[in-house]
């Protein structure tokens, strides 16, 4: 599964953006300067920490650092969103959406 889900990731930073190829840059960019870990490392991370499906993905940046945001479907079926540090994998902030 979490093959499945880099593949799918990793095709759609490859193909061409219409509106935020930008995005994509900045965080190309941003791994090549080693200011943000593979998104593979952080899902690895997920998935030992929560298990269950992850149904999307975002980096943003928040409060000057990159943030990888997550949002999961837990193995009871809970919908979780997680924010994680994406320089070091640290937990910022966790929350299910269903509370």
């Amino acid at each position: 599964m979490m093959r499945s889900i880099c593949l799918a990731i990793l095709l759609m930073l490859s193909a061409p953006a219409i509106a935020d190829g930008d995005d994509h840059d900045r965080a190309r960019a941003a791994l090549e300067r080693g200011d943000i870990l593979p998104l593979s490392r952080i899902l690895a991370i997920v998935e030992k920490t929560w298990g269950g499906r992850v149904i999307e993905v975002d980096l943003g940046r928040d409060d000057g650092r990159f943030v990888y945001e997550i949002e999961i479907v837990t193995p009871a079926g809970r919908l979780l969103e997680a924010e994680i540090d994406a320089a070091t994998g640290d937990l910022i902030e966790n929350e299910y959406e269903d509370d």
